[in-house]
């Protein structure tokens, strides 16, 4: 059985007991996911998204259980970052609806649905003018953390991600190198330790061996934090690096959703396509 995720409230927030988005953001907390018994923590009920009379994304149905990474593969305007950009409330649905922690996210305060969720994009996405810790430290800033709270939490995070805080802390992103950035993109991400990651081509900037790096470290930090990860990618060997299961895009559509053992022995054209490409 997929486990079930429900929500909860930050710990100290007795009065805000009720189940209602509307209640939970105005108590101003952030909102915790955690694992029970049959509702997928995120949840695409058909979903199709419109820009005017091109259809991105068309009647997508797909569940996401709670700890899984799950790979959105396709060419360059299939719908997989139109789909990732759904969960955040950066896009939002032209139809059906798409369900958050059990919320339907449209329930959601989007300020606070953001604050609660990871989001790691290629290069970064670093503020210039920040420092290192402060880049990492931002979305606990914004919640109203406890400064030495944070600044612990800064610390831990990017020893978690390979970066020595006493040399790294206090350099600004130009100072860094494209790996160092993605790492401390990850840092920023995980910072309010949400639970749920979403991660558009975050290496798809760097050098061969550098990406290589970093996709067997993330790997090894998925395995540990057991976060539901949605990571974009239009690379079938990463893919099939870092996935549970492969969600395969073409045209808007889902066309393909396999493990990588049965994407390797997929049936549709796409997925040989891929598969091929990729020497696999």
């Amino acid at each position: 059985m997929r486990p079930r995720v429900a929500m909860r409230i930050a710990a100290g927030d007795s009065s805000c007991g009720a189940r209602d988005s509307q209640i939970l953001a105005a108590c101003g907390k952030r909102v915790a996911v955690s694992a029970t018994a049959t509702t997928p923590a995120i949840a695409f009920e058909g979903v199709t998204v419109r820009f005017g009379d091109a259809v991105a994304v068309a009647d997508l149905t797909l569940d996401v259980s709670a700890g899984e990474t799950l790979v959105l593969l396709g060419r360059s305007g299939s719908g997989k970052t139109t789909t990732l950009r759904l969960v955040n409330r950066l896009i939002e649905p032209s139809s059906g609806r798409v369900v958050v922690g059990g919320i339907p996210a449209t329930e959601w305060d989007p300020i606070r649905l953001r604050r609660g969720i990871g989001y790691v994009i290629q290069e970064a996405g670093l503020l210039p003018h920040f420092t290192v810790a402060r880049n990492v430290g931002l979305v606990p800033e914004l919640d109203g953390w406890d400064p030495d709270r944070a600044a612990a939490r800064v610390t831990e995070l990017l020893v978690l991600v390979g970066l020595d805080p006493g040399t790294y802390a206090e350099r600004y992103p130009r100072e860094l190198s494209g790996g160092q950035r993605q790492r401390v993109g990850v840092a920023r991400a995980l910072a309010a330790d949400p639970p749920i990651l979403l991660m558009d081509e975050p290496f798809g900037a760097l050098d061969p061996l550098t990406r290589a790096e970093m996709q067997r470290e993330f790997r090894e930090l998925a395995a540990r934090l057991g976060k539901t990860i949605v990571f974009v990618t239009h690379d079938v060997g990463e893919a099939f690096a870092l996935a549970a299961r492969i969600g395969l895009f073409r045209d808007g559509r889902l066309v393909e959703l396999a493990t990588p053992e049965d994407f390797r022995t997929s049936q549709h054209p796409e997925a040989a396509a891929f598969l091929a490409a990729g020497r696999l």
